[in-house]
């Protein structure tokens, strides 16, 4: 098993063990997504704590990724929605949350082609 497919198996089984409702494919292809950042223990998760951080994840992601143009408001509470859906987890990895805000936007097309 290739370590592509072991972080796609952790991802997947923390989704099911966290009832999250993702498919299978979504986390596979945000995952691969990601490229190499996920090999990274800092970059592989979302720091919720961190508004910077935040910040360039609703800029870069939501507004460049996934082309979304709604206020900042918006975008902001969509990711603060779903920090509290990670809330148990003590790493809050970047491809569930990713794959949650794909979902929540309905923009499952950007990856699942």
């Amino acid at each position: 098993m290739s370590k592509l497919d072991e972080k796609i198996a952790l991802y997947k089984e923390t989704a099911k063990k966290l009832k999250l409702k993702l498919s299978d494919e979504l986390i596979e292809a945000v995952t691969r997504g990601l490229g190499p950042s996920i090999y990274n223990r800092d970059s592989e998760t979302v720091a919720c704590s961190d508004k910077s951080e935040l910040e360039r994840l609703r800029e870069n992601f939501l507004k460049k990724k996934l082309g979304l143009n709604q206020p900042d408001d918006v975008l902001d509470r969509a990711i603060e929605e779903v920090c509290q859906e990670l809330k148990g987890l003590n790493r809050k990895y970047r491809a569930l949350f990713y794959a949650l805000l794909v979902k929540k936007f309905k923009k499952e097309d950007v990856y699942l082609k």
